[in-house]
């Protein structure tokens, strides 16, 4: 009986260790296979691009005509570039913007794997892709764990920024929940049963109250226009988030606040159309 139950844990760890090591759990999508849906839905102005950024290999996705604004998209924890694909096929956005989704560091093909904590080193990753597509005109969007990397991206480069979509954003220090499950989560054994991007997530999630805390002298520096999406209904991100965007964007031309009744933490996907417009609004 002892033999039995012995190997019955030997082949539970085994299916727990080969499920982790799933496609679907990568949350992230290969160029071929962001290629092949791209040419489905008539986009063929597209590429993929990489380069460094001190010890990481950044990766993103570029549809449309580098002499048009520029709009980038940055997606929550876990996630990828391929969270937008459905954006980047869309050609009310594409006819009339460049579009970019990014691989934050640890997810999709930026480092995979390798958790970046530090928003500043995120928000700074991504400068190089402002210097690579120059446009009249660049707007950020970000979900949920997004939304603090293009807020200290606007932060960190106000001259570059020249308008925000922050979609369900975990902005507010005060609201992040302590979950007392992430640092056990963190321990050695767990690690190595946990899918890499769920790992990244639950490393670059334990420090955000205190990265975000770091950020609060900081949102003085957004001057442009920024945009809020807030379903009141997540369960994943307080709504209240929304109101400490507006307290705090003291400095910014206008803050709008759009507080989606019945709305839940996928909004992003689920009220494109709106997003959309709202971002075309803003290059206008």
């Amino acid at each position: 009986m002892k033999i039995r139950k012995r190997y019955l844990f030997i082949v539970l760890l085994l299916i727990v260790l080969g499920c982790s090591r799933l496609e679907i759990m990568t949350f992230r999508k290969s160029d071929k296979d962001q290629a092949t849906e791209l040419l489905k839905s008539g986009q063929t102005d597209f590429h993929f691009h990489s380069y460094s950024f001190e010890e990481m290999e950044i990766h993103y996705t570029h549809v449309g005509n580098d002499s048009l604004p520029l709009v980038i998209l940055v997606h929550g924890s876990p996630g990828s570039s391929s969270a937008y694909l459905d954006y980047l096929k869309d050609t009310k956005l594409t006819n009339v913007a460049q579009v970019v989704a990014v691989d934050r560091p640890g997810f999709g093909y930026s480092n995979f794997g390798k958790a970046e904590p530090s928003l500043e080193r995120q928000a700074k990753a991504f400068e190089a892709i402002f210097r690579r597509h120059r446009s009249s005109k660049a707007i950020l969007v970000g979900h949920s764990f997004g939304s603090p990397v293009i807020s200290r991206m606007a932060a960190e480069f106000p001259d570059l920024v020249d308008g925000l979509v922050i979609v369900s954003g975990s902005i507010a220090p005060e609201l992040e929940p302590k979950e007392w499950w992430r640092k056990p989560a963190n321990f050695f054994l767990f690690r190595w049963l946990t899918p890499a991007a769920l790992r990244v997530c639950n490393q670059e999630i334990m420090p955000l109250y205190l990265e975000l805390e770091k950020m609060l002298p900081l949102w003085e520096k957004i001057t442009c226009p920024v945009s809020v999406f807030q379903g009141d209904i997540d369960n994943l991100v307080p709504k209240e988030n929304a109101a400490f965007a507006k307290y705090m964007l003291i400095n910014s031309d206008t803050v709008k606040i759009e507080m989606i009744k019945g709305g839940n933490h996928f909004i992003l996907w689920s009220l494109q159309d709106l997003i959309v417009e709202e971002i075309t609004q803003l290059i206008k």
